[in-house]
């Protein structure tokens, strides 16, 4: 009887068990076009766009400033923002637009469209499938796209790139591969060791991820190491308390080794979280852009 007994309770501490464990978060399948949540920031816009390379309409999301609709001549600089996920959309990083919003309604930073891109199947990666060309969309296609549908200073000047996670990953893959395109660039959060792992073995992340070799940042911050043209006004920022803090730091390292400028920002007890981030220190990445913007601008 001891022994039944035992094996019911044990049975039932495993079904409470069970029963109070996290549900593993299910994926939803990947989208180009993804429609705006109800309970999404009143001043974000979705739009979209026809992909030539790919015949499908691909969903960005922009935010405008309250100066845009007020001066009907005036140009503005403008921020890519890519998010984290795998895969994610363009409406996952609009959450940010609260913090830029109050930033540029309070004048406490210079005026600026920040538009969230939709990065494909695997965030930001091209994999050389139909399909799957995220980086590709974004710079060959949404680029045009964006300066042709608005009132943006077009060319590297007026421009600027920013992510956090995957999307910090993207980030500081897509400056060093395009230097040409951005003045400024704040690769936030992104998983460096992942990217090593890349850099180590030939392109495989894993036995179904498998890039270029040579496309990852340890190795395309190698390659404009040698010639660091023209140059890029770089933060690299990240939550102390974010599980990819020592990766980042780490790859900080190899930077400097490159002889790479930058700037860092380490946010203090910031977990790994885009909007912690932006609550603590938003602000001061706005500003890092801002200040490019504006120093480029002024240059003859």
């Amino acid at each position: 009887m001891r022994l039944l007994a035992t094996g019911l309770i044990l049975i039932l501490a495993g079904v409470l068990v069970a029963q109070d464990a996290p549900k593993k978060k299910v994926r939803p399948p990947f989208k180009w076009v993804n429609k705006l949540p109800a309970n999404a920031p009143k001043e974000v816009r979705h739009a979209t766009f026809r992909s030539p390379s790919m015949g499908v309409e691909v969903g960005y999301c922009i935010y405008l400033p309250a100066q845009y609709a007020a001066n009907k001549k005036k140009r503005f600089p403008v921020v890519y923002y890519l998010h984290g996920g795998r895969p994610g959309s363009e409406i996952k990083s609009i959450k940010l637009v609260p913090w830029i919003h109050e930033a540029m309604k309070a004048g406490k930073v210079a005026p600026a469209l920040y538009v969230f891109v939709n990065g494909g199947p695997v965030s930001h990666y091209n994999m050389g499938k139909k399909g799957q060309m995220g980086e590709d969309v974004f710079i060959k296609e949404l680029i045009p796209h964006v300066d042709a549908t608005y009132r943006t200073i077009p060319g590297r000047k007026g421009r600027g790139l920013e992510g956090f996670s995957q999307g910090g990953r993207g980030t500081a893959r897509i400056m060093f591969r395009h230097p040409h395109l951005f003045v400024s660039a704040a690769p936030g959060g992104g998983g460096h060791t992942t990217e090593k792992r890349i850099s180590e073995e030939g392109g495989r992340e894993s036995d179904k991820l498998i890039f270029a070799e040579g496309y990852n940042t340890w190795d395309l911050a190698r390659k404009y190491g040698r010639n660091p043209k023209p140059k890029l006004n770089i933060l690299v920022h990240v939550g102390s308390k974010g599980f990819n803090y020592q990766n980042n730091i780490e790859w900080m390292e190899h930077l400097k080794q490159l002889k790479i400028p930058f700037d860092h920002l380490i946010i203090p007890d910031a977990p790994h979280s885009a909007t912690k981030i932006y609550e603590k220190k938003g602000l001061q990445i706005m500003r890092f852009h801002a200040a490019n913007f504006k120093k480029a601008l002024s240059s003859k």
